[in-house]
């Protein structure tokens, strides 16, 4: 959030903030403002936003938590040769919060960035879901290591596991399918999508 944004909330929720501190001079300028916010420590800062989060939402058995990257529009400084900044976030699909984020320097970095956010978050019991980018084996160690389950996206990043599933699961057997399956239908986008959901069990090729 820019400086002038910030501005703008302050001006908007003014009597709210004299709660908490004084204002006698009213919100301070936008470059006051960006200066302030430059100098705070951002990992201090990352840890007392998770912190605070947990406190606000209580996370309960069998909640779904995704995972995801996604590169700060605006946040790239082509003056500066500033890189975009990327954030690696926990979203609650239940009380749609953020549950808590780590900053990566590329979207390449999402891979040793998620452990690290998997280290701060509380998810026993709960489905973690991660897209292609997600499917090692190291991430999945780390949430069964939180007594938690997941659910990852297999993708061509994984060619070989990839190619596992394709012979395994072809595109015929998914329309008479004998085993427990749930499928859901919706409209999005302009097209219709169709989601089916089987339970197999897991052969050597597939772990």
């Amino acid at each position: 959030m820019s400086g002038r944004k910030l501005k703008i909330f302050g001006h908007e929720r003014l009597e709210w903030l004299k709660k908490y501190g004084d204002f006698d001079n009213g919100i301070p300028v936008d470059d006051t403002i960006a200066r302030v916010v430059s100098n705070i420590d951002s990992l201090a800062f990352e840890k007392m936003f998770i912190e605070w989060m947990q406190e606000c939402h209580e996370i309960t058995d069998g909640e779904i938590i995704a995972i995801d990257g996604k590169t700060i529009r605006g946040s790239f400084d082509k003056g500066k040769r500033k890189g975009a900044i990327h954030m690696v976030s926990a979203f609650s699909n239940e009380n749609g919060v953020v549950l808590g984020q780590v900053k990566t320097e590329a979207k390449s970095n999402e891979i040793t960035a998620i452990p690290e956010l998997l280290n701060l978050l509380y998810l026993k019991k709960n489905l973690i879901t991660i897209d292609a980018m997600g499917c090692q084996k190291d991430i999945a160690s780390k949430i069964k290591d939180k007594k938690a389950d997941y659910l990852l996206a297999v993708k061509g990043n994984q060619g070989k596991l990839h190619h596992a599933f394709e012979e395994k699961f072809p595109v015929n057997v998914f329309s008479n399918y004998k085993g427990d399956s749930f499928s859901t239908q919706e409209i999005s986008h302009g097209r219709k999508e169709t989601r089916l959901h089987i339970v197999s069990n897991v052969t050597p090729e597939l772990l």
